[in-house]
Protein backbone atom coordinates (compact mmCIF):
# COMPACT_ATOMS: atom_id res chain seq x y z
CA UNK A 1 0.00 0.00 0.00
CA UNK A 2 1.31 3.71 -0.97
CA UNK A 3 3.05 5.34 1.45
CA UNK A 4 2.74 8.48 -0.54
CA UNK A 5 1.04 11.47 1.01
CA UNK A 6 -0.73 13.35 -1.45
CA UNK A 7 -2.73 11.89 -4.35
CA UNK A 8 -2.48 14.61 -7.71
CA UNK A 9 -4.80 14.48 -10.85
CA UNK A 10 -3.31 15.65 -14.05
CA UNK A 11 -5.37 18.13 -15.50
CA UNK A 12 -6.54 16.15 -18.57
CA UNK A 13 -8.16 14.38 -16.04
CA UNK A 14 -10.99 16.93 -14.88
CA UNK A 15 -14.05 15.68 -14.78
CA UNK A 16 -15.99 16.37 -18.60
CA UNK A 17 -19.56 15.91 -16.50
CA UNK A 18 -21.12 16.36 -13.74
CA UNK A 19 -23.16 13.39 -11.96
CA UNK A 20 -26.51 13.86 -11.33
CA UNK A 21 -27.78 11.53 -8.47
CA UNK A 22 -31.40 11.91 -9.54
CA UNK A 23 -31.24 9.56 -12.05
CA UNK A 24 -30.33 6.67 -9.82
CA UNK A 25 -32.33 7.02 -6.87
CA UNK A 26 -35.08 4.50 -5.94
CA UNK A 27 -37.88 6.91 -4.90
CA UNK A 28 -37.83 10.11 -6.72
CA UNK A 29 -37.61 13.35 -4.72
CA UNK A 30 -40.63 15.08 -3.71
CA UNK A 31 -41.47 17.99 -6.12
CA UNK A 32 -41.36 21.52 -4.99
CA UNK A 33 -44.52 23.13 -4.36
CA UNK A 34 -45.45 27.12 -5.51
CA UNK A 35 -45.63 29.13 -2.50
CA UNK A 36 -49.10 30.39 -3.32
CA UNK A 37 -51.31 27.53 -4.84
CA UNK A 38 -48.95 24.67 -3.27
CA UNK A 39 -49.06 22.93 -7.00
CA UNK A 40 -45.74 21.82 -8.24
CA UNK A 41 -43.71 23.78 -9.97
CA UNK A 42 -43.26 24.28 -13.38
CA UNK A 43 -40.30 25.69 -15.00
CA UNK A 44 -41.91 29.09 -15.59
CA UNK A 45 -42.24 29.21 -12.13
CA UNK A 46 -38.44 29.40 -11.23
CA UNK A 47 -37.95 31.78 -14.73
CA UNK A 48 -37.85 34.92 -12.77
CA UNK A 49 -34.93 33.61 -10.28
CA UNK A 50 -32.49 31.49 -12.56
CA UNK A 51 -32.09 31.16 -16.21
CA UNK A 52 -33.05 28.28 -18.49
CA UNK A 53 -30.32 26.38 -18.39
CA UNK A 54 -30.00 26.06 -14.14
CA UNK A 55 -33.36 25.36 -13.92
CA UNK A 56 -33.41 22.15 -16.40
CA UNK A 57 -30.41 21.35 -14.57
CA UNK A 58 -32.76 21.41 -11.37
CA UNK A 59 -35.03 19.04 -12.84
CA UNK A 60 -33.29 17.19 -14.45
CA UNK A 61 -33.14 12.91 -14.31
CA UNK A 62 -30.20 12.49 -16.35
CA UNK A 63 -27.59 10.66 -14.97
CA UNK A 64 -24.62 12.87 -16.50
CA UNK A 65 -24.96 16.57 -17.40
CA UNK A 66 -21.96 18.10 -19.83
CA UNK A 67 -19.21 20.17 -18.09
CA UNK A 68 -18.74 23.62 -20.95
CA UNK A 69 -15.60 24.36 -21.91
CA UNK A 70 -15.35 27.54 -20.31
CA UNK A 71 -16.05 26.58 -17.07
CA UNK A 72 -13.55 23.74 -17.11
CA UNK A 73 -11.46 26.54 -18.16
CA UNK A 74 -11.50 27.93 -14.99
CA UNK A 75 -11.76 25.24 -13.10
CA UNK A 76 -8.16 24.29 -14.04
CA UNK A 77 -6.84 27.53 -11.86
CA UNK A 78 -6.77 25.32 -9.22
CA UNK A 79 -8.52 21.74 -10.29
CA UNK A 80 -8.24 18.88 -9.81
CA UNK A 81 -8.10 19.59 -5.98
CA UNK A 82 -5.52 16.98 -3.89
CA UNK A 83 -6.52 13.97 -1.61
CA UNK A 84 -4.27 13.97 0.78
CA UNK A 85 -3.36 10.94 3.66
CA UNK A 86 -3.21 12.48 6.58
CA UNK A 87 -0.12 10.22 7.75
CA UNK A 88 0.47 12.60 10.71
CA UNK A 89 -2.75 12.84 12.61
CA UNK A 90 -3.21 9.14 12.23
CA UNK A 91 0.15 8.64 14.29
CA UNK A 92 -1.03 11.74 16.75
CA UNK A 93 -4.52 9.66 17.26
CA UNK A 94 -2.59 6.08 17.48
CA UNK A 95 -5.51 5.26 14.97
CA UNK A 96 -5.01 1.83 12.74
CA UNK A 97 -7.15 3.63 10.68
CA UNK A 98 -6.32 5.69 7.79
CA UNK A 99 -7.35 8.96 7.30
CA UNK A 100 -8.00 10.91 3.74
CA UNK A 101 -8.99 14.43 3.20
CA UNK A 102 -10.03 16.16 0.09
CA UNK A 103 -8.90 19.67 -0.25
CA UNK A 104 -10.91 22.23 -1.03
CA UNK A 105 -9.13 24.98 0.88
CA UNK A 106 -7.11 25.40 -2.16
CA UNK A 107 -9.56 27.60 -4.80
CA UNK A 108 -9.06 31.22 -4.99
CA UNK A 109 -11.90 31.71 -2.42
CA UNK A 110 -10.58 28.92 -0.07
CA UNK A 111 -13.24 27.00 -0.53
CA UNK A 112 -15.44 24.47 -2.49
CA UNK A 113 -17.82 26.97 -3.38
CA UNK A 114 -16.64 28.27 -6.56
CA UNK A 115 -17.24 24.95 -7.53
CA UNK A 116 -20.86 26.04 -8.42
CA UNK A 117 -20.35 29.84 -7.95
CA UNK A 118 -18.27 29.46 -11.52
CA UNK A 119 -21.01 27.59 -13.71
CA UNK A 120 -24.05 29.58 -12.01
CA UNK A 121 -22.23 32.94 -13.20
CA UNK A 122 -21.69 31.86 -16.43
CA UNK A 123 -25.21 30.51 -17.63
CA UNK A 124 -26.26 33.79 -16.64
CA UNK A 125 -24.12 36.17 -18.56
CA UNK A 126 -24.76 33.20 -21.03
CA UNK A 127 -28.12 34.15 -20.69
CA UNK A 128 -27.44 37.91 -20.75
CA UNK A 129 -28.04 38.75 -17.15
CA UNK A 130 -25.44 41.13 -15.70
CA UNK A 131 -26.87 41.61 -12.41
CA UNK A 132 -27.32 38.59 -9.31
CA UNK A 133 -28.34 38.75 -5.54
CA UNK A 134 -26.94 36.04 -3.15
CA UNK A 135 -26.55 35.42 0.60
CA UNK A 136 -23.83 34.51 2.71
CA UNK A 137 -23.44 33.06 5.54
CA UNK A 138 -19.77 33.11 6.77
CA UNK A 139 -19.11 34.83 3.97
CA UNK A 140 -17.52 31.48 1.36
CA UNK A 141 -20.34 31.91 -0.80
CA UNK A 142 -20.63 35.25 -1.19
CA UNK A 143 -16.64 35.70 -1.97
CA UNK A 144 -17.22 32.49 -4.44
CA UNK A 145 -19.92 34.44 -6.00
CA UNK A 146 -17.97 37.94 -6.06
CA UNK A 147 -15.10 35.65 -7.73
CA UNK A 148 -17.06 34.49 -10.38
CA UNK A 149 -19.14 37.55 -11.34
CA UNK A 150 -15.90 39.22 -11.64
CA UNK A 151 -14.61 36.59 -14.36
CA UNK A 152 -17.53 37.01 -16.30
CA UNK A 153 -18.98 40.58 -15.51
CA UNK A 154 -21.45 40.32 -13.39
CA UNK A 155 -22.56 42.84 -10.78
CA UNK A 156 -23.12 40.89 -7.23
CA UNK A 157 -25.08 41.90 -4.31
CA UNK A 158 -24.35 39.93 -1.57
CA UNK A 159 -26.36 40.32 1.71
CA UNK A 160 -24.28 38.61 4.61
CA UNK A 161 -26.06 37.38 7.98
CA UNK A 162 -25.08 40.24 10.07
CA UNK A 163 -23.30 38.26 12.96
CA UNK A 164 -20.96 36.64 10.80
CA UNK A 165 -20.49 40.88 8.60
CA UNK A 166 -19.36 41.61 12.24
CA UNK A 167 -17.73 38.12 12.96
CA UNK A 168 -15.58 38.58 9.71
CA UNK A 169 -14.36 41.45 8.45
CA UNK A 170 -11.55 40.11 6.20
CA UNK A 171 -14.07 37.99 4.54
CA UNK A 172 -16.28 41.17 3.20
CA UNK A 173 -13.26 42.69 2.62
CA UNK A 174 -12.58 39.68 -0.17
CA UNK A 175 -15.78 40.06 -1.43
CA UNK A 176 -15.28 43.93 -1.91
CA UNK A 177 -11.78 43.71 -3.69
CA UNK A 178 -13.69 41.12 -6.38
CA UNK A 179 -15.91 44.05 -6.88
CA UNK A 180 -19.42 42.55 -4.89
CA UNK A 181 -21.56 44.90 -3.11
CA UNK A 182 -21.71 43.57 0.95
CA UNK A 183 -24.69 44.44 3.19
CA UNK A 184 -25.39 43.02 6.94
CA UNK A 185 -28.74 41.36 6.94
CA UNK A 186 -31.75 41.83 7.90
CA UNK A 187 -30.99 45.58 6.33
CA UNK A 188 -33.41 48.39 5.41
CA UNK A 189 -32.93 47.69 2.05
CA UNK A 190 -35.69 45.49 1.84
CA UNK A 191 -39.08 45.20 2.49
CA UNK A 192 -38.50 41.91 4.40
CA UNK A 193 -35.42 43.11 6.10
CA UNK A 194 -37.28 45.91 7.11
CA UNK A 195 -40.13 44.18 8.93
CA UNK A 196 -37.60 41.86 10.98
CA UNK A 197 -35.15 45.43 11.98
CA UNK A 198 -39.12 46.51 13.31
CA UNK A 199 -39.62 43.58 15.62
CA UNK A 200 -35.52 43.53 16.47
CA UNK A 201 -33.49 46.42 15.54
CA UNK A 202 -30.46 44.26 16.94
CA UNK A 203 -31.29 41.07 15.19
CA UNK A 204 -28.36 38.86 14.16
CA UNK A 205 -29.89 37.52 10.75
CA UNK A 206 -29.96 34.30 9.97
CA UNK A 207 -29.72 32.83 6.09
CA UNK A 208 -33.15 32.76 6.30
CA UNK A 209 -33.67 36.31 6.54
CA UNK A 210 -30.48 36.79 4.00
CA UNK A 211 -32.08 34.75 1.64
CA UNK A 212 -35.86 36.91 1.61
CA UNK A 213 -34.00 39.82 1.31
CA UNK A 214 -31.75 38.48 -1.74
CA UNK A 215 -34.81 37.30 -3.42
CA UNK A 216 -37.32 39.86 -3.02
CA UNK A 217 -34.45 42.02 -4.84
CA UNK A 218 -34.01 39.86 -7.78
CA UNK A 219 -37.98 39.12 -7.99
CA UNK A 220 -38.73 42.76 -8.07
CA UNK A 221 -36.15 43.78 -10.69
CA UNK A 222 -36.13 42.34 -14.28
CA UNK A 223 -32.51 42.99 -14.53
CA UNK A 224 -31.24 40.57 -11.84
CA UNK A 225 -31.34 36.81 -10.93
CA UNK A 226 -30.44 35.09 -7.69
CA UNK A 227 -28.23 32.73 -7.41
CA UNK A 228 -28.22 30.26 -4.43
CA UNK A 229 -24.88 28.80 -2.93
CA UNK A 230 -26.20 25.36 -1.55
CA UNK A 231 -28.99 23.36 -1.06
CA UNK A 232 -30.83 23.14 -4.40
CA UNK A 233 -30.37 20.14 -7.02
CA UNK A 234 -28.60 21.73 -9.60
CA UNK A 235 -25.66 23.59 -6.87
CA UNK A 236 -25.32 19.46 -5.08
CA UNK A 237 -24.97 18.64 -8.75
CA UNK A 238 -22.10 21.43 -9.56
CA UNK A 239 -20.48 20.32 -6.46
CA UNK A 240 -20.05 16.23 -7.50
CA UNK A 241 -16.77 16.70 -9.28
CA UNK A 242 -15.09 16.68 -5.39
CA UNK A 243 -16.12 13.36 -4.89
CA UNK A 244 -15.65 11.87 -9.12
CA UNK A 245 -12.07 13.32 -8.37
CA UNK A 246 -11.90 11.23 -4.87
CA UNK A 247 -12.83 8.10 -6.72
CA UNK A 248 -9.56 8.57 -9.47
CA UNK A 249 -7.28 9.66 -6.83
CA UNK A 250 -8.57 6.66 -4.57
CA UNK A 251 -7.92 4.24 -7.59
CA UNK A 252 -3.92 6.02 -7.43
CA UNK A 253 -3.96 5.71 -3.90
CA UNK A 254 -4.94 2.01 -4.15
CA UNK A 255 -7.49 2.17 -1.12
CA UNK A 256 -11.05 2.25 -1.13
CA UNK A 257 -13.11 4.56 1.47
CA UNK A 258 -15.13 2.46 4.04
CA UNK A 259 -16.36 5.92 5.52
CA UNK A 260 -17.18 9.30 3.89
CA UNK A 261 -18.02 12.51 6.02
CA UNK A 262 -18.57 15.80 5.11
CA UNK A 263 -20.10 18.70 7.54
CA UNK A 264 -23.80 19.85 6.83
CA UNK A 265 -25.36 23.43 6.78
CA UNK A 266 -27.17 23.06 3.07
CA UNK A 267 -25.51 20.01 1.88
CA UNK A 268 -23.70 21.11 -0.99
CA UNK A 269 -20.15 20.07 0.00
CA UNK A 270 -21.12 16.96 2.05
CA UNK A 271 -23.04 15.90 -1.32
CA UNK A 272 -19.98 17.11 -3.61
CA UNK A 273 -17.73 14.27 -2.08
CA UNK A 274 -20.65 11.56 -0.90
CA UNK A 275 -22.85 11.31 -3.90
CA UNK A 276 -21.00 9.76 -6.73
CA UNK A 277 -19.95 7.28 -4.17
CA UNK A 278 -23.53 6.86 -3.15
CA UNK A 279 -24.45 6.69 -6.57
CA UNK A 280 -22.34 3.81 -6.86
CA UNK A 281 -24.05 1.78 -4.33
CA UNK A 282 -27.20 2.21 -5.51
CA UNK A 283 -25.65 0.63 -8.93
CA UNK A 284 -24.57 -2.04 -7.03
CA UNK A 285 -21.49 -1.35 -5.62
CA UNK A 286 -20.38 -1.86 -2.60
CA UNK A 287 -21.92 -0.22 0.55
CA UNK A 288 -20.54 2.77 2.96
CA UNK A 289 -21.10 4.70 5.57
CA UNK A 290 -21.83 8.15 4.48
CA UNK A 291 -21.94 10.46 7.74
CA UNK A 292 -23.21 13.78 7.84
CA UNK A 293 -22.07 15.81 10.40
CA UNK A 294 -23.53 19.23 11.69
CA UNK A 295 -23.57 22.10 14.95
CA UNK A 296 -25.47 20.87 17.16
CA UNK A 297 -26.90 24.60 18.09
CA UNK A 298 -28.49 24.28 13.96
CA UNK A 299 -29.29 20.17 13.93
CA UNK A 300 -31.71 20.26 10.88
CA UNK A 301 -30.58 16.35 10.49
CA UNK A 302 -30.74 15.32 13.66
CA UNK A 303 -33.58 17.51 15.49
CA UNK A 304 -35.79 18.90 12.15
CA UNK A 305 -38.72 17.55 11.17
CA UNK A 306 -38.86 16.28 7.38
CA UNK A 307 -41.74 18.29 6.01
CA UNK A 308 -42.70 20.60 3.25
CA UNK A 309 -40.99 24.16 4.34
CA UNK A 310 -40.01 27.71 2.76
CA UNK A 311 -36.21 27.81 2.15
CA UNK A 312 -36.59 31.59 3.86
CA UNK A 313 -37.92 33.51 6.36
CA UNK A 314 -40.23 36.04 4.62
CA UNK A 315 -41.70 33.34 2.49
CA UNK A 316 -41.20 33.96 -0.82
CA UNK A 317 -38.90 30.81 -1.96
CA UNK A 318 -40.71 27.70 -3.38
CA UNK A 319 -41.94 25.21 -0.29
CA UNK A 320 -39.52 21.89 -0.65
CA UNK A 321 -39.54 18.39 1.17
CA UNK A 322 -36.27 18.59 4.08
CA UNK A 323 -35.60 18.12 7.46
CA UNK A 324 -35.93 21.51 8.84
CA UNK A 325 -36.63 23.50 12.01
CA UNK A 326 -38.95 26.08 10.62
CA UNK A 327 -38.41 28.83 8.84
CA UNK A 328 -38.65 31.24 11.20
CA UNK A 329 -35.89 29.54 13.02
CA UNK A 330 -33.11 31.97 14.05
CA UNK A 331 -29.70 29.73 15.53
CA UNK A 332 -27.45 31.39 18.33
CA UNK A 333 -24.24 32.98 16.42
CA UNK A 334 -21.51 30.28 16.89
CA UNK A 335 -18.70 30.54 14.55
CA UNK A 336 -19.65 28.39 12.33
CA UNK A 337 -21.77 30.62 10.17
CA UNK A 338 -22.24 28.89 6.97
CA UNK A 339 -24.15 25.95 8.83
CA UNK A 340 -26.75 28.70 10.51
CA UNK A 341 -29.37 27.15 8.11
CA UNK A 342 -32.35 26.44 8.83
CA UNK A 343 -33.20 23.62 6.59
CA UNK A 344 -31.35 20.65 5.04
CA UNK A 345 -31.24 19.95 1.29
CA UNK A 346 -33.98 18.55 0.05
CA UNK A 347 -31.62 15.49 -1.89
CA UNK A 348 -29.69 15.00 1.10
CA UNK A 349 -32.71 15.10 3.31
CA UNK A 350 -34.57 12.56 0.75
CA UNK A 351 -31.57 10.04 0.74
CA UNK A 352 -31.45 10.19 4.89
CA UNK A 353 -34.95 9.19 4.95
CA UNK A 354 -34.10 6.30 2.58
CA UNK A 355 -31.38 5.31 4.98
CA UNK A 356 -28.43 5.71 2.43
CA UNK A 357 -27.05 8.31 4.92
CA UNK A 358 -26.48 9.10 8.71
CA UNK A 359 -26.35 12.23 10.84
CA UNK A 360 -24.40 13.33 14.00
CA UNK A 361 -23.84 16.55 15.81
CA UNK A 362 -21.32 18.46 17.84
CA UNK A 363 -20.95 21.46 19.99
CA UNK A 364 -18.70 23.86 18.47
CA UNK A 365 -15.61 24.02 20.90
CA UNK A 366 -15.15 20.68 20.84
CA UNK A 367 -14.71 20.81 16.76
CA UNK A 368 -11.85 23.51 17.21
CA UNK A 369 -10.23 21.45 19.42
CA UNK A 370 -10.79 18.81 16.81
CA UNK A 371 -9.49 21.51 14.16
CA UNK A 372 -6.29 23.01 16.02
CA UNK A 373 -5.25 19.18 16.57
CA UNK A 374 -5.31 18.79 12.77
CA UNK A 375 -3.69 22.09 12.30
CA UNK A 376 -0.88 21.28 14.71
CA UNK A 377 -0.58 17.75 13.12
CA UNK A 378 -1.03 18.59 9.23
CA UNK A 379 -0.65 22.60 8.80
CA UNK A 380 -4.27 23.14 7.01
CA UNK A 381 -5.86 25.79 9.79
CA UNK A 382 -10.04 24.71 9.03
CA UNK A 383 -12.78 27.07 8.44
CA UNK A 384 -14.87 26.35 11.55
CA UNK A 385 -17.28 24.62 9.42
CA UNK A 386 -14.94 22.45 8.31
CA UNK A 387 -14.09 21.90 12.04
CA UNK A 388 -17.21 19.67 12.50
CA UNK A 389 -15.93 16.97 9.64
CA UNK A 390 -12.58 17.08 10.77
CA UNK A 391 -14.22 16.18 14.46
CA UNK A 392 -16.52 13.13 12.97
CA UNK A 393 -13.24 11.66 11.36
CA UNK A 394 -11.40 11.63 14.49
CA UNK A 395 -14.02 10.44 16.33
CA UNK A 396 -14.73 7.70 13.72
CA UNK A 397 -10.57 6.71 13.91
CA UNK A 398 -10.52 6.30 17.35
CA UNK A 399 -13.39 4.00 17.31
CA UNK A 400 -11.20 2.19 14.74
CA UNK A 401 -8.64 2.06 17.50
CA UNK A 402 -10.94 0.76 20.41
CA UNK A 403 -11.96 -1.75 18.10
CA UNK A 404 -8.54 -2.57 16.64
CA UNK A 405 -10.35 -2.04 12.49
CA UNK A 406 -8.04 -0.38 9.98
CA UNK A 407 -10.86 1.20 8.34
CA UNK A 408 -10.27 3.70 5.48
CA UNK A 409 -12.07 7.25 6.30
CA UNK A 410 -12.65 10.37 4.00
CA UNK A 411 -14.03 13.82 5.27
CA UNK A 412 -14.03 17.09 2.70
CA UNK A 413 -11.92 19.51 4.14
CA UNK A 414 -14.41 22.01 2.46
CA UNK A 415 -12.42 25.49 3.46
CA UNK A 416 -9.16 27.01 4.68
CA UNK A 417 -10.15 29.24 8.40
CA UNK A 418 -7.42 32.10 7.01
CA UNK A 419 -10.50 34.58 7.23
CA UNK A 420 -11.59 32.91 10.39
CA UNK A 421 -8.77 33.37 12.49
CA UNK A 422 -10.70 35.78 15.20
CA UNK A 423 -12.86 32.73 15.80
CA UNK A 424 -9.76 30.90 16.89
CA UNK A 425 -8.38 33.77 19.06
CA UNK A 426 -11.52 33.18 21.08
CA UNK A 427 -11.15 29.54 21.12
CA UNK A 428 -7.73 30.46 22.62
CA UNK A 429 -8.59 32.71 24.78
CA UNK A 430 -11.64 30.49 26.81
CA UNK A 431 -14.45 32.97 25.20
CA UNK A 432 -15.90 30.55 22.88
CA UNK A 433 -18.58 29.06 24.37
CA UNK A 434 -21.13 25.82 23.55
CA UNK A 435 -24.13 27.88 22.18
CA UNK A 436 -27.74 26.10 22.65
CA UNK A 437 -30.49 26.93 21.09
CA UNK A 438 -33.90 27.91 22.42
CA UNK A 439 -36.12 25.13 22.52
CA UNK A 440 -39.52 27.01 22.97
CA UNK A 441 -38.13 28.75 19.82
CA UNK A 442 -38.03 25.28 17.97
CA UNK A 443 -41.07 23.82 19.40
CA UNK A 444 -42.84 27.54 17.84
CA UNK A 445 -40.94 27.72 14.43
CA UNK A 446 -41.57 23.93 14.02
CA UNK A 447 -45.47 24.38 14.76
CA UNK A 448 -45.95 26.98 12.68
CA UNK A 449 -44.66 24.95 9.44
CA UNK A 450 -47.42 24.91 6.21
CA UNK A 451 -50.06 22.90 6.26
CA UNK A 452 -49.79 20.72 2.90
CA UNK A 453 -52.24 18.56 1.45
CA UNK A 454 -50.68 15.07 1.28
Amino acid sequence: MSTQTKFLLDESKLPRRWYNIAADLPVPLAPPLHPGTLQPLGPDDLAPLFPMELILQEVSTEREIEIPEPIREVFRLWRPSPLVRAHRLEKALGTPAKIYYKYEGVSPAGSHKPNTAIPQAWYNAQAGIRKLTTETGAGQWGSSLAFAGALFGIDVTVFQVRVSYDQKPYRRALMETYGAKCIASPSNLTASGRAILEKDPNHPGSLGIAISEAVEVAATNDDTKYSLGSVLNHVLMHQSIIGLEAMLQFEMAGDDPDVIIGCTGGGSNFAGLAFPFIGQQLRGGRKRRIVAVEPSACPSLTRGKFAYDFGDTAHLTPLTKMHTLGSTFTPPGFHAGGLRYHGMAPMVSHLKELGLIEATAYPQTACFEAGVLFARSEGIVPAPEANHAVKSAIVEALRCKAEGRSEVIVFNLSGHGHFDMSAYSSYFGGQLVDQGYDEKELAMALAGLPSVPA
